[in-house]
């Protein structure tokens, strides 16, 4: 699973430097998401804004975020993966600080680890949505936060049952293609 994960990332970025190079923004970095009485999960998270469609304003994403990398990391916590795509648009284009909403769809897996454990149900398609605050300073980093909510969960018999509906996340990503502009941080003149 994970060599599946790195080899898709990675194909990824091969191929939107060649595809892509000049003409977008790219944002790469790590993500760590909570749910509130539950676990910690920490991953990756790749936006990617192409200049014809909304610069800047309008972002896909892929993500992975896993409770390996926070709460089952050395414990014997449930193992879970969630794997993503997503769009979002953020407000206030010429601003440090911009508020934005996300839509995101993948799939939800857990590995409960033993085999009693086998009936219950260990995968779930996700739908979800987010919004928060996008802060992006002097430096080609930027700091999200955001609060989200799953319209599909389980409760162990229908669903996973550590699929709850309310999370938070905070991600911090670096811009590795794009206008890194300091100031204004999202105008350029080619864009218009």
């Amino acid at each position: 699973m994970g060599k599946r994960i790195i080899v898709f990332f990675t194909s990824l970025l091969f191929v939107s430097h060649f595809v892509f190079a000049q003409t977008s923004i790219l944002d790469a970095g790590i993500r760590m998401q909570k749910t509130p009485n539950l676990y910690n999960e920490n991953g990756i998270a790749l936006a990617y804004s192409y200049k014809k469609l909304m610069p800047d304003k309008l972002y896909f994403g892929l993500s992975y975020v896993t409770s390996r990398l926070g709460t089952a990391l050395n414990s014997n916590a449930i193992k879970q993966d969630n794997m993503l795509v997503s769009a979002a648009y953020f407000f206030k284009k010429n601003h440090r600080l911009r508020p934005f909403l996300r839509a995101n769809s993948g799939y939800f897996l857990a590995n409960y680890g033993e085999p009693q454990f086998d009936v219950l149900p260990n995968s779930s398609v996700l739908l979800s949505a987010d919004g928060g605050l996008s802060y992006k300073g002097n430096l080609p980093l930027k700091v999200a936060a955001s609060l989200g909510y799953n319209f599909i969960t389980g409760d162990g018999m229908e669903g996973p049952g550590t699929l709850y509906p309310v999370f938070y996340q905070v991600s911090l990503s670096w811009r590795i293609m794009g206008n890194n502009k300091i100031g204004s941080d999202a105008y350029c003149p080619e864009f218009e």
